[in-house]
């Protein structure tokens, strides 16, 4: 599948829709929750997860609910694996539930 539009890193979510209107450097919040500001700059350069401890982090900082931030992480993440494995993907046979059976004949693209 190719996607029109591209996915949004949840780095920049963090960026566009946190930071950046809310007049926060990157400094300033990797300074107020306790992480290097390496971690927040790779993060929003989309180079860099939001972890477990990032995420809780944040959602401390921004008073929102931390499974908000791996929510955002975990979609992206299992996006772009669908994409990179879509061909490998389309072998997989199904698992039929019915008939306790695999169907083994081609599917259609995911």
């Amino acid at each position: 599948m190719n996607r029109e539009v591209a996915l949004a890193h949840p780095g920049e979510i963090l960026l566009k829709d946190w930071l950046e209107p809310l007049g926060i450097s990157q400094y300033a919040l990797a300074q107020a929750i306790g992480v290097p500001r390496r971690r927040i700059n790779e993060i929003v350069r989309g180079q860099r997860a939001i972890t477990a401890d990032t995420a809780t982090r944040l959602g401390a900082f921004f008073d929102v609910d931390a499974h908000g931030w791996l929510a955002l992480q975990a979609h992206y993440d299992a996006e772009h694996a669908r994409e990179r494995l879509q061909e490998e993907l389309l072998r997989i046979p199904r698992y039929d539930r019915l008939t306790s059976t695999r169907r083994t004949q081609e599917r259609a693209p995911v």
